[in-house]
This record gives C-alpha cells, sequence and structure tokens, in this order.
C-alpha cells in the first residue's frame, strides 16, 4: 500500500494498492501485445497520438498541478508551469519527431545503402518524485513517437500522478498496454528488468538506484540511460553582471525547494566580486516567502517529506563539523510540514569530503576563487558532471569555461534548465545517455542498415 502524504501538513491523503505478481505479469502482456500493433503505425498516428495527450495535459493543468503540490509539495503555481512545459514537450515530437526519423540513403564502397530508425519494444522508466510529470514525459514523448511501448514505475511519493499520467493517455485514445503505470516498489524493478519482454530501462534518480538499475541492465545487456545526481557549480566571473547573477542564483538554488538535479549548489566567485555577490545573492535568498504551497504569493514551499528535510538538515551538520559556516537558514521550521528556510555555507574548504556532496535542498555553498582556472579546477573537482551555469561578458572566459568544465550541460548567463529541443543529460557519476531532443528518441530505437 502506497499513502500520499501532503508534506505541507504532515495529513495522509489519498491510498494506492501495490500490484500483485499477477497483476505486474499482466502489465507486461498488455505491452508486450501493444507494442506488436504500435510499432508498425504511421508516423503520423503517433505524432496525432502525442498531439492528443498534449491537449489532455493542457485541459486538466490546474487539477494535474494540484495533485502534484499535495504529493510532493512544490508550489501550485509552478506544477502548473511544469504541466504546461509537458504540453510543450508532447507537441515537439508530435510535430518535429517525425522528421527525425526519416531514413537516411547513402553510398558504401558495396553499392548504396539505408540506416533506418526501428522501434524496439516495452521500455521500462524508473522515474523520481521531484518532477513527476515532467521527468515521465521526456521518457514518454519519444517512447511513443518512437513506436515502443512504455512501463512506468514510479515514486513511491507520487503515485497519484502516476495515476493521472496513465489516465491522460488513455483518455487521448492511447491503446490499451501503450503506457502503464506499475504500482510498484523498487525492490520489484530487478526482476522487470531480467524479463526478456523489457528491452531497455531508464531512470532519473540518486546515484545509488543508478547503479542498481545499470547493473541488472548490464547483466542482461539491455540499453540504459542514466540521469542521475549533480552538484552543478554557478562560476561567476568579475565581468558578469553581478546583480542579475545574483538574483537568478537565488532561483537556480531553491527551485523546486532546491530539489533538482540541475539545481545551482555550489556558487563559484571570483573574489574580485565575492563580497559583492554574496551580500546581493543573501538579500534575494532573505526574502524569499516560504508557505503554503497552494498560495500564489508563496516562493517556495515545503520539502518534499520530512524524511529528506532531515536528511539535509543532517547535512548541513555535517559541513559545520568540517569547518563550514552557516551564515543564516538551514533550519526545520515550526509546524507540521517539512518546510527549511533558504540558507547559505560559506568558508568550507573544498578539500572536506561534504564539500563534493550534493545538498538536495535550498542551501548553497558558496567558495572564493583567485582567478578561472581555479575556478574551472574547482567546478571540476567532484564526482558528478550533470550540468553548469557560468557568468562571463568575455569572450575569452566564456570560451575555456564552455570548453574545460566537465559536464553534459552548461549555461551561459543564464540558470540551466531543460528543453524538449535540446538534448539533456550528464557525465561521470551523473549518468551517461541523453534525453530529449532527437538524441532522446533515438536512444531506444534499432539503426537498422539496409544494403542495396
Amino acid at each position: 500500500m502506497f499513502i500520499s502524504t501532503n508534506p505541507a501538513t504532515g495529513k495522509a491523503g489519498e491510498t494506492f494498492v501495490e500490484l500483485d505478481a499477477d497483476e505486474i505479469e499482466q502489465k507486461l502482456i498488455h505491452a508486450h501485445a501493444a507494442y506488436d500493433a504500435w510499432r508498425t503505425t504511421e508516423l503520423s498516428t503517433r505524432a496525432a497520438l502525442l498531439s492528443a495527450i498534449g491537449d489532455r495535459f493542457e485541459a486538466n493543468a490546474e487539477r494535474l498541478g494540484a495533485i502534484a503540490t499535495r504529493e510532493m509539495g512544490k508550489t501550485l503555481k509552478s506544477a502548473i508551469a511544469e504541466v504546461k512545459k509537458c504540453v510543450a514537450g508532447f507537441r515537439h515530437y508530435a510535430e518535429a519527431g517525425p522528421d527525425m526519423l526519416v531514413p537516411h540513403r547513402f553510398d558504401t564502397a558495396e553499392g548504396p545503402a539505408t540506416a533506418q530508425w526501428q522501434p524496439m519494444g516495452p521500455v521500462l522508466a524508473v522515474m523520481p518524485w521531484n518532477f513527476p510529470y515532467w521527468q515521465v514525459v521526456r521518457f514518454l514523448a519519444p517512447t511513443i513517437m518512437a513506436g515502443n511501448t512504455g512501463l512506468l514505475k514510479h515514486a513511491s511519493l507520487t503515485q497519484g500522478c502516476a495515476a493521472a499520467m496513465e489516465e491522460m493517455v488513455l483518455a487521448a485514445g492511447a491503446p490499451v498496454g501503450l503506457f502503464q503505470n506499475l504500482a510498484i516498489r523498487s525492490d520489484k524493478v530487478a526482476a522487470l528488468i531480467d524479463d526478456r519482454r523489457i528491452v531497455a530501462v531508464t531512470i532519473t534518480g540518486s546515484e545509488g538506484a543508478g547503479m542498481k538499475v545499470a547493473e541488472a541492465a548490464g547483466r542482461n545487456l539491455k540499453k540504459v540511460v542514466l540521469e542521475l545526481g549533480g552538484s552543478d557549480p554557478f562560476v561567476v566571473m568579475p565581468s558578469a553582471d553581478i546583480d542579475k547573477a545574483a538574483k537568478v542564483a537565488v532561483v537556480a538554488r531553491t527551485q523546486n525547494s532546491g530539489q533538482s538535479c540541475i539545481c545551482a549548489k555550489r556558487m563559484i566567485v571570483h573574489a574580485d566580486v565575492y563580497d559583492a555577490f554574496l551580500d546581493a545573492f543573501s538579500v534575494g535568498m532573505k526574502a524569499l516567502i516560504v508557505g503554503d504551497p497552494m498560495v500564489d504569493e508563496t516562493d517556495m514551499g515545503p520539502l518534499s517529506s520530512a524524511e529528506q528535510r532531515d536528511t539535509v538538515i543532517d547535512q548541513i551538520a555535517e559541513i559545520q563539523k568540517a569547518g563550514g559556516r552557516l551564515l543564516f537558514g538551514g533550519e526545520r521550521q515550526p509546524g507540521d510540514g517539512a518546510y527549511l528556510s533558504p540558507g547559505i555555507i560559506v568558508d568550507l574548504s573544498p578539500d572536506e569530503p561534504v564539500a563534493q556532496e550534493e545538498i538536495f535542498g535550498p542551501v548553497a555553498m558558496v567558495f572564493r576563487v583567485p582567478d578561472i582556472d581555479n575556478a574551472i579546477a574547482l567546478a571540476n573537482d567532484i564526482p558528478f558532471g550533470l550540468g553548469a551555469s557560468v557568468w562571463t561578458a568575455d569572450a575569452g572566459e566564456r570560451a575555456q569555461l564552455e570548453r574545460d568544465i566537465e559536464s553534459g550541460m552548461v549555461a551561459v548567463n543564464k540558470m540551466l534548465s531543460s528543453s524538449p529541443q535540446a538534448p539533456f543529460g550528464g557525465i561521470k557519476r551523473s549518468g551517461h545517455g541523453r534525453e530529449l531532443g532527437p538524441y532522446g528518441l533515438h536512444e531506444f530505437m534499432n539503426l537498422k542498415t539496409v544494403f542495396g
């Protein structure tokens, strides 16, 4: 049994029954049967379904947003914005997807050949609670366009979101089995990956969860895409617009209550502008309105659960033991909700192991560096490599930062975000493979070469 708990109040809400072994088997049967039919559908048919699903999401944006807010605590306005981003994702693949799958004709020494993109089968997705709709759409929209079918193992916290998504897809006219929600716990994932009917798996989640999924996929020689943790650097050089950088840093650190893999978690600031940036950044962080996520004026709601809040508090304590100084914030708020005040940590030595850990909450670590070379070295001195945000008005610095920061993505003079059109993913222990854009569509397809 899954119990949905509202992190803003601590009160239990809707319950969801876990699937038993027979029910899981029926889901697999439906997924495989749906694939046999869907794989030969016209691209125009797939595109039309994606458009229809996007329409359902758009028509139900407020309802879907409210479910996410009740289950994991993000503000209602940001939850609705997430749903609308899903609409854009579905429509992007509906409009651009067919062109991404056009066969490529070329000549070889042995004569003409054609490269064709073909579907592979049912794909399993293991998804997190922090963006309970968008994370799923990043896999689902290309899965449908590719001619595959999808099975979703969502986080325990967001079973209501998962059920609502399945409802939207079916209401849009999808055949039974094309996309199914699996209300199961993590200990059932490995057996699913072992099943011959599952051809590939994608996961967005923690480093530990990714390792388990990758191990199971590797044992079965199955394709896997991993989008895991990140401790993204936010590098500020003296030529940057410091006031703008500080304002964006506040949002980049506290969006979704700081619970995003691509949140800017480590502010790496040149010594010449360190004090000015820290002052402006502190003002912005202190000005945030933390409270009821259903209220429009609220900037930041609770963390996803009391457990997640307490994990961040424990991390702060470890950082303080290692010499870091908590300027303000990072404190549990009164009441039953999982609230934590935004905070800033300074004076932590980059050599301390805790300086390399990901803080999944609204607390920033700010580091002072003497020059760009030290900024890049510190940015790279972590096991992760998901994204980065860099701030400079100097063309030479920009080129060096783009080239030398070890990450899958870099945003220049802006906050890092995802887009349906652009590839998304990381390197090192942040995972491998890409979502979104044509690359995300092709990840789980067979590139078949036909000679003649």
